[in-house]
């Protein structure tokens, strides 16, 4: 019997669209970025994902858990790559802390604020105060406390009793993830630009 016409048995895609080229689960991740981000986490169900990633609401638990994990996955999307990079300038001794601590600020505020979605907004969401989210919580720690080194290893920095050096990490790591605010107000300007002068600031709370 011919099968030319016989329906491909898979897993069906709820609506054309066209092909992004991602993986399901990719396609899932970045449907759910925008729809956090222009409609708000707690609006947005995971049928809308599923809609939005072009596939069943059922397909898509093959892939993810559900909203909370996508939601995880997002937000340490916004903080391991820097983590990546302090580790690196950590390692570089060679070179002058000055110079890494504004490097790891200037990459950082360009993850934050670089993307097509400003991801740095879903740190705000009241659910990521939830211990589903301690991933997230603990890569973020280590990437402050990455800050708090490179600033006591600057000329300045090396001087600062202990409570003041960590006063001095909080405000300048607060000033970091502040940017997501004032990007915001903001989205048509330079991101180059912003990232520099944001760094340029975060060496001035450090002391340099």
């Amino acid at each position: 019997m011919s099968t030319s016409g016989a329906r491909r048995v898979g897993r069906p895609r709820a609506a054309q669209r066209p092909d992004s080229g991602l993986a399901p689960r990719a396609e899932l991740l970045e449907a759910a970025a925008e729809l956090f981000t222009t409609k708000g986490y707690a609006a947005t169900t995971t049928r809308a994902v599923a809609e939005r990633a072009g596939m069943r609401q059922a397909t898509m638990y093959h892939y993810v858990s559900g909203k909370e994990e996508l939601l995880a996955d997002l937000l340490e999307s916004t903080v391991t790559p820097s983590l990546t990079l302090a580790r690196a300038l950590l390692a570089d001794v060679d070179r002058p802390a000055e110079g890494r601590l504004w490097e790891l600020c200037r990459r950082d505020v360009e993850l934050l604020c670089g993307g097509p979605h400003n991801l740095g907004g879903l740190y705000l969401l009241p659910e990521v105060r939830s211990e589903r989210f301690a991933g997230f919580h603990a890569v973020r720690a280590e990437l402050k406390d990455a800050y708090r080194q490179l600033i006591a290893d600057t000329g300045a920095g090396s001087t600062l009793a202990k409570g003041e050096l960590s006063l001095r990490t909080d405000l300048l790591f607060g000033l970091i993830e502040g940017v997501i605010l004032v990007h915001r107000s903001d989205p048509e300007r330079s991101v180059a630009v912003f990232a520099a002068a944001t760094a340029d600031a975060a060496l001035r709370i450090a002391g340099c």
